[in-house]
């Protein structure tokens, strides 16, 4: 017999903010790098310090390498938290910048409206942004462009221009 199939989607409410970072470590220098990435008060502890706070607005993060995908309730959440000096970026930011290491740093930001987006999960525990929001169950009927639910598209056509 074969195995059932889980299917679920992932449903947030309101607009939100996935934000990728990530490094380029100078691998022959790791502990140059670990003290360019802000050392003990680096990535781990910042993400700590907004789960401990969430107020700041941070939803989730996934933890990986080279990547950490991070969900957050806005863009004005984010960009406090990267400018406020109560809390632990900006110092980590200013030192990194003051060490002029080779350890190279990059992110990105993209802003997501309300039901712009997909997210399916196959026999998944919750995972991305089905830990973020809520995992609700897929229906057989359900399809990408249904899910995405353009609002450029109500008509069934994709504006050319």
């Amino acid at each position: 017999m074969a195995p059932a199939q889980d299917r679920k989607t992932a449903e947030v409410d309101g607009d939100f903010v996935v934000f990728l970072i990530g490094a380029r470590p100078d691998l022959r220098h790791p502990v140059r790098t670990f003290l360019d990435l802000g050392g003990r008060r680096g990535m781990r502890h910042m993400l700590d310090h907004l789960v401990a706070h969430p107020e700041k607005g941070l939803l989730g993060y996934t933890m990986g390498f080279p990547v950490i995908v991070q969900y957050w309730r806005s863009f004005e959440h984010l960009e406090a938290f990267a400018r406020d000096q109560d809390d632990p970026h900006l110092e980590a930011w200013r030192n990194y910048y003051r060490r002029n290491g080779r350890t190279g740093i990059w992110h990105e930001t993209y802003l997501v409206k309300a039901g712009q987006y997909e997210a399916i999960y196959g026999n998944m525990p919750p995972f991305g942004l089905g830990k973020v929001g809520r995992l609700v169950p897929l229906s057989d009927a359900s399809t990408a462009r249904l899910r995405v639910r353009r609002r450029d598209d109500v008509d069934g056509t994709v504006p050319t221009g």
